[in-house]
């Protein structure tokens, strides 16, 4: 059985998953894209701001509460692939699905709740 301390370093060296995630609204399509080098704290935290009615974004906010939270769905759409090679660099990985992907879904306006491309989240 292994120690609690252990444990928590095991925790805390493993590798985090960098990526591109959405919330997805169901009913009119639209997405806030984001962005992180540790994709498990956004999606919660979003969750949670939604569910208690403090999110920042005010119209993702409105239609949550109008459409219900059973309409939206949290995805991660894409995970940084780490390398070996040596001049491999996580961020810059993820600066490039962040374009990748806001060109793909171009989340602004009617199509999404964004309003610029800064998309990435702690």
């Amino acid at each position: 059985m292994k120690a609690k301390q252990d444990i928590n370093r095991e925790y805390k060296e493993r590798i985090k998953p960098a990526g591109v995630f959405q919330v997805k609204n169901t009913v009119n399509g639209k997405v806030l894209l984001g962005s992180s080098l540790n994709l498990e704290g956004p999606l919660n935290g979003h969750k949670f701001m939604l569910t208690i009615g403090s999110h920042r974004n005010e119209a993702l906010q409105k239609e949550w509460k109008d459409d219900g939270q059973d309409k939206f769905v949290f995805e991660i759409l894409e995970v940084v692939k780490v390398t070996d090679d040596e001049n491999f660099n996580v961020k810059d990985e993820l600066a490039l699905l962040e374009e990748i992907w806001i060109e793909k879904l171009q989340p602004f306006g009617e199509r999404g709740y964004n309003k610029d491309s800064k998309i990435r989240q702690a």
